[in-house]
């Protein structure tokens, strides 16, 4: 298959050889495709080896033949967006995310348009931990790993004091006795208010997170996220009891 002029964004890419790379990307109309970009770590290759490092945007022409396509040509896109920070740490999960949970050749053009306006928005995001939920909540649903945000594993309305824990495939399970209690307990109205779209309280937001990751992980299996880590350091060197930190 060939394909020609394909918008793409660029999740992951790592050195092949002495003068090539490795990239993944999310495209447009073909989902995620693992290209083999040859020749670009020479000296006169400097521009389009730029276009090739994670979250840019680019036009590829390719030919897949097997697992990986060949890269035939490549050029920058739309003008990536000037991350710094966690943002940018932020900007690197959501590609590790995307990269881990989507098969390749399995066209997604839902998920390529979310991810790009995900990366455009971080940088002026007033909550960078709720749009991190956000996306990760519509993620899960448009690959069919959501669970009922609103209704029980006994398809009860979910009650806003009350508490639950996840099980990713059953859904919301109601603690009934209050000494079963644990840490990692999420309240009903925590997942509640990620259904909707109104800005949560930081306890809303950390339950929220802990609901996501079980749900995330267990997709994943036993390996989990670098970025993981690395949020979470990043949140420590900042000294961040502040749950709106997205490693939080």
């Amino acid at each position: 298959m060939r394909f020609n002029s394909q918008p793409a964004i660029v999740l992951h890419a790592t050195r092949w050889r002495e003068t090539s790379l490795l990239v993944e990307v999310l495209s447009h109309e073909h989902g995620r495709i693992g290209l083999v970009a040859r020749g670009v770590l020479g000296a006169r290759k400097q521009a389009l080896r730029a276009a090739l490092q994670p979250l840019q945007r680019i036009r590829i022409d390719g030919v897949l033949r097997g697992e990986l396509a060949q890269l035939v040509h490549a050029e920058a896109g739309a003008q990536a967006p000037l991350l710094t920070g966690e943002a940018l740490l932020a900007g690197l999960y959501l590609a590790e995310l995307v990269l881990r949970l989507l098969p390749r050749h399995d066209p997604q053009p839902q998920i390529f348009l979310r991810l790009a306006q995900m990366l455009d928005d971080l940088g002026g995001a007033a909550s960078l931990a709720w749009t991190l939920r956000r996306f990760e909540r519509d993620l899960l649903a448009d690959l069919g790993y959501a669970i009922d945000l609103q209704r029980d594993a006994d398809d009860r309305p979910l009650a806003a004091d009350g508490r639950y824990r996840i099980d990713p495939e059953r859904g919301a399970l109601r603690v009934r006795d209050a000494g079963l209690a644990q840490r990692g307990d999420i309240h009903g109205a925590s997942l509640l208010t990620l259904a909707g779209e109104a800005l949560p309280t930081p306890i809303q937001l950390r339950e929220q997170r802990l609901a996501l990751r079980a749900l995330i992980a267990h997709q994943l299996g036993a390996r989990g996220l670098r970025s993981w880590g690395l949020l979470a350091e990043f949140a420590q060197v900042l000294g961040a009891a502040d749950p709106e930190r997205p490693g939080d």
